[in-house]
């Protein structure tokens, strides 16, 4: 696909098979063409890796970090599971929403949790509402621990952020569905911008198939309990269709 910007006349060209459609700014289909170039182009400049929730770098995308805090909002988890913690600023976020909603509790997994991560999340703040588990996410040992801390949750947020290989992933969902009740969510983080991104320099030609979507699709298949259900929006006065995200087709929800 090849589009051009043009500013002066306030228009998207897009090249097709049968000549170059001119959109304007105005259209909702303007929008979407430039959002999916940004996205790409965001990716390749480590664009969400700028950000922080309450000093921890979350390195998620903002519009995503609005997304998961709507969903906490709206969906009031009793306890909400993060698999790969990074440098801890989503379990933080987590976390965050917990306390001012005077519900819930947070717990983190990943396969190495470095000592400043973890000095820094167990000095945080809100620490007494994070519990912290290391391991691998797809171990049965680590997975033991984690149904331990959620114990017997009536709602649970689940979010798969860790390895994003579609065999990894598909194990994680596989297992992790399991602690999600009827009526509750499990997230497969960065799905769509794994394949989006396919021909970028830093990526890898495998990843086109290889990505968390093709694991949310297999375990799909596998599962009819579960359904897609991308998020939406709490408030929209917009006239954009979808959203500008690098986890779009990875929300499914339990409804049976």
């Amino acid at each position: 696909m090849i589009i051009r910007v043009d500013t002066d006349a306030a228009v998207v060209e897009l090249e097709e098979s049968g000549g170059t459609r001119r959109i304007p700014f105005s259209d909702p289909e303007a929008f979407a063409l430039v959002s999916k170039a940004w996205l790409r182009t965001g990716w390749e400049a480590k664009y969400s890796y700028r950000f922080t929730w309450l000093g921890r770098p979350i390195i998620q995308l903002p519009e995503d970090v609005i997304r998961l805090q709507e969903a906490v909002i709206r969906e009031r988890p009793d306890v909400i599971v993060e698999t790969g913690i990074a440098h801890g600023g989503s379990l933080v976020l987590y976390a965050s929403l917990c306390r001012l909603l005077g519900h819930g509790h947070v717990v983190g997994v990943d396969v190495e949790i470095r000592p400043a991560n973890r000095a820094a999340l167990e000095e945080h703040a809100l620490s007494p509402l994070i519990t912290l588990v290391e391991g691998s996410s797809i171990a049965a040992a680590t997975f033991a621990q984690v149904r331990d801390a959620a114990g017997a949750a009536e709602r649970v947020l689940v979010v798969l952020d860790s390895d994003h290989s579609r065999e990894h992933v598909l194990e994680e969902l596989r297992l992790y569905s399991t602690l999600v009740p009827v009526g509750s969510l499990i997230v497969a983080a960065d799905g769509s911008i794994v394949r989006d991104v396919v021909s970028a320099p830093a990526a890898k030609p495998e990843w086109e198939w290889d990505n968390p979507l093709g694991a949310v699709g297999d375990f799909l298949a596998e599962h009819e309990g579960f359904v897609r259900e991308d998020p939406a929006p709490l408030f929209d006065e917009s006239r954009v269709q979808g959203d500008v995200t690098y986890s779009a087709g990875g929300w499914l929800r339990r409804v049976r």
